[in-house]
């Protein structure tokens, strides 16, 4: 049997470089702060990303961005950004995740980025929904997908040393997540709803000390993958099974060789031990502080984190507009 070799550490530390495009993209979006269009919100990050990007010393392919190719002009599934002539690299983009959060001028919203190398992002987007469970390093190795919520909150508290009503779950605020919820508060953990962004939640449930101890339920499959670049960063833990949505997406998915009971761990998502996440907050929330305005300036809030080092980096920025715009491209 022939041996797989793993894949080869980036190197490069990029991390700092990856700021620079969430950045680009929060600024932009940023503008259009509570006006109430998610469309204009999105292109404008989008714009700002992918130039940002093109102006970076890699030669990427997007494996998770806005959709397939006749979907989407740009940041498309399977495009080509970087310079071409660096770091041979996966890429996935989500250039805000909660564009309605912002749109509206709800908090939450940030720009996100992730990166590892090439061939080592897998998505399975024969789905377009996975059921998942995120939690940091003192809970990893104890949850079970597969497993009861009440069973997977035990252990989650046994791991952490707390009773379980001092154990907080953050879940979207669906109608589909009723009966999980029923589950957590019968169980007696704490609840947090939110209405979009489950990258972020899933980062906070991965970090110490964020007052979020797991993320639980569904949401989409590229967010997903993103999540797990950054849990993979700090040693925390992802389970996704798929979601099918009907009988006919399953179907579908089984059809093209999907086993839609398999787990996917951080691992399966993404592979390897060298990844990047950036991300930077668009509107002020839990997570990040979002865009805040100055005469002729803006202060950001950033996060840079890489697997290989385990670091994790808090980035506050200070960006003068007379400045920049002497330059070809955002810094």
């Amino acid at each position: 049997m022939k041996k797989v070799r793993s894949p080869r550490p980036i190197g490069r530390n990029i991390a700092m470089e990856l700021v620079r495009i969430t950045e680009a993209a929060a600024l932009a979006a940023a503008h259009y702060m509570g006006m109430g269009d998610k469309d204009l919100v999105d292109q404008a990050a989008v714009d700002a990303m992918r130039t940002t990007l093109n102006h970076t010393r890699i030669d990427g392919v997007v494996v998770i961005g806005e959709g397939e190719k006749d979907q989407a002009p740009m940041l498309y599934i399977g495009e080509s950004v970087g310079d071409g002539v660096g770091l041979q690299v996966d890429v996935a983009v989500d250039p805000i995740d909660g564009t309605k959060l912002l749109a509206r001028g709800l908090p939450g919203a940030i720009s996100a980025v992730a990166l590892s190398a090439r061939g080592t992002m897998n998505c399975p987007r024969q789905f377009v929904y996975m059921n998942k469970i995120v939690v940091g390093r003192e809970a990893r190795g104890v949850i079970d997908i597969n497993a009861t919520v009440a069973d997977n909150l035990i252990n989650i508290a046994r791991a952490k040393k707390r009773k379980l009503p001092e154990i907080t779950v953050v879940v979207l605020d669906r109608p589909r997540h009723e009966q999980l919820l029923a589950e957590i508060r019968e169980a007696g953990a704490r609840v947090k709803l939110i209405s979009d962004g489950d990258v972020a939640a899933g980062i906070q449930a991965a970090i110490p000390d964020s007052g979020v101890d797991v993320l639980m339920g569904i949401g989409g499959t590229p967010e997903g993958v993103l999540t797990a670049a950054a849990v993979r960063c700090v040693g925390g833990e992802i389970h996704g099974k798929a979601w099918p949505r009907d009988e006919q997406e399953r179907r579908a998915a089984a059809s093209t060789g999907i086993d839609v009971d398999r787990i996917y761990t951080a691992a399966d998502l993404v592979a390897g031990n060298d990844m990047f996440f950036a991300a930077t907050g668009a509107s002020s929330g839990e997570l990040l502080q979002g865009v805040r305005y100055s005469g002729g300036g803006a202060r950001t809030q950033s996060l840079a984190m890489r697997s290989l080092s385990g670091t994790t980096r808090w980035i506050e920025s200070h960006h003068d507009f007379k400045r920049r715009h002497k330059l070809r491209f955002p810094d």
